[in-house]
């Protein structure tokens, strides 16, 4: 019992004792979750709260979002406010843009446009599962993370692709659920480990774009500076609708941030069963992921990759669970690397938590969302990640 509440009071103190900064909507006040400080040296994001650890002897940052205006920051301020790109779509004036033509340019020139060589990032790892709007799982992990190329080869040796050192593992608990949620295999795809690679989500929505059924249409809605705002729907002959945005700098010909959405919730029912072999009704939910990238000197490297899913339905037992995932990488810091790669290193066959932290760090400042909080500080029995 008394170890329970020092450790509530411990995680209290780091949560209110801790220099941040909260970004919001200068119309509603309304919190900017993944809103991007830039430092000199250094990344960090919003939480859900809008909340995000910042030294206060921080000066000259950059705060950005999408939907937002862009703001330089001289000097800490404890909020900063964000202007909405326009008030209302009546102000918008739209200039129609040929998304085939960017993506395949992109794509073709991946390697010439973005940082391609050798590098290492200190990284913010978050995973998170909810059932029916209630958080059950929640991992957050300080790990190192060092890529060849930045680029995905489609190659089953993951390692020569992606390789990740779990230095702290900072919060782990997890609320027993139903089978439903908790049985599967283990086997990693070559999809888990491309979703952490931009150009293999560009070549995915490419492959529905270039399918000779499909229909696409893309309109820039704001430009600031080299830097253009585009949203863009796709309907594919495959079947699957897409929505999403994107921001083109139009000088380097580079996608700067990219966000996309598979609608797929009015798919109908189909059939599946849990890994006890009992079979319940599943209905497919909604895919967003994101990219985002800035510009480290004279190259182009990611700040943060977010996948999440949604509206995911199952009827099992005669009760419904709608699931909700997410798993989100923030790159604090960025640095040029040799071909060696880390050692140790995760083993992609296992969940990162099944891997065993290297070393305590305690360089990096995170903060719960109030969520996420009350969810560490309930008094919930832990059952691993089986």
């Amino acid at each position: 019992m008394m170890k329970y509440y020092y450790l509530l009071l411990v995680l209290l103190f780091d949560f209110f004792s801790a220099q941040k900064i909260r970004v919001v909507d200068s119309e509603n006040g309304n919190p900017i979750f993944n809103a991007r400080i830039l430092l000199m040296n250094k990344i960090v994001y919003t939480n859900e709260d809008g909340w995000a650890p910042l030294d206060q002897n921080a000066i000259n940052f950059k705060v950005s979002a999408s939907g937002f205006q862009q703001s330089k920051i001289d000097e800490f301020h404890s909020a900063v406010k964000l202007k909405r790109i326009y008030k209302s779509i009546d102000e918008v004036k739209l200039t129609k843009v040929n998304i085939s033509d960017i993506f395949e340019d992109v794509s073709k020139n991946y390697r010439k446009r973005y940082y391609a060589e050798p590098s290492l990032y200190d990284v913010i790892y978050k995973e998170k599962r909810s059932d029916n709007n209630k958080l059950y799982f929640l991992v957050i992990a300080e790990t190192k993370l060092w890529s060849k190329s930045n680029y995905y080869n489609h190659n089953k040796s993951y390692d020569k692709n992606l390789q990740m050192q779990l230095n702290t593992l900072k919060y782990l608990k997890n609320k027993k659920s139903d089978s439903i949620f908790t049985a599967g295999t283990k086997e990693f795809s070559d999809e888990s480990m491309g979703n952490y690679f931009f150009n293999f989500e560009l070549e995915r929505v490419l492959s529905h774009v270039r399918n000779k059924e499909s229909k696409n249409s893309g309109w820039m809605i704001f430009e600031e500076g080299n830097e253009q705002l585009v949203t863009f729907t796709i309907k594919s002959g495959l079947g699957i609708e897409m929505e999403g945005e994107f921001k083109y700098n139009k000088v380097d010909k580079v996608i700067t941030y990219f966000e996309v959405h598979y609608l797929q919730d009015q798919y109908p029912l189909m059939k599946r069963k849990t890994g006890e072999g009992e079979e319940y009704d599943y209905q497919l939910g909604n895919a967003i992921l994101v990219f985002d990238f800035y510009k480290n000197g004279e190259v182009y490297v990611p700040a943060l990759s977010r996948l999440e899913g949604n509206k995911y339905i199952a009827y099992y037992k005669g009760v419904k669970h709608e699931r909700k995932i997410s798993r989100e990488l923030i790159y604090n810091t960025f640095k040029k690397s040799d071909e060696k790669g880390l050692n140790p290193k995760v083993d992609f066959t296992k969940n990162i938590w099944d891997n065993i932290p290297v070393n305590e760090s305690k360089n990096t400042t995170i903060l719960l969302s109030a969520e996420e909080q009350t969810f560490i500080n309930r008094r919930l029995p832990d059952f691993g990640s089986k």
